[in-house]
């Protein structure tokens, strides 16, 4: 290839890439981990928040996100800094939502309680 061609390309988007990935390094460092943390959790709260969503809640998966809100959440406590409040609160609303759509989704699939097919004789 002459100058100019593909391989040239490729070498200026690879070194864009690592200067990129060298500035996002940089900004990285500079961010408190707190806060880093905190948007992982809230990350794992909208992952939950999806799964309970879906027309066929998906169980094992939000419950699997809420247990790791949770770890995080109640393990960490107020080193989360400022979110530490609003993440335990948000904990408590998707465990409380977990349940609600757990016990819908067992009503729905449940089959109904036997009919007696005629009424019990009364007592004498």
């Amino acid at each position: 290839m002459g100058p100019g061609g593909p391989a040239q390309g490729s070498e200026a988007d690879a070194e864009e890439l690592r200067r990129q990935m060298a500035d996002l390094r940089d900004q990285l460092a500079g961010t408190p981990a707190e806060v880093v943390v905190a948007n992982h959790a809230y990350g794992l709260f909208e992952l939950a928040a999806l799964h309970l969503s879906l027309e066929t809640p998906q169980l094992t998966e939000a419950r699997l996100a809420i247990d790791a809100l949770g770890y995080l959440v109640e393990g960490l406590g107020d080193r989360l800094g400022e979110p530490a409040s609003e993440l335990a609160t948000a904990l408590a609303q998707l465990r409380m939502a977990f349940v609600q759509v757990q016990a819908a989704v067992q009503a729905a699939t449940s089959p109904p309680p036997a009919q007696p097919d005629s009424p019990a004789p009364p007592e004498s």
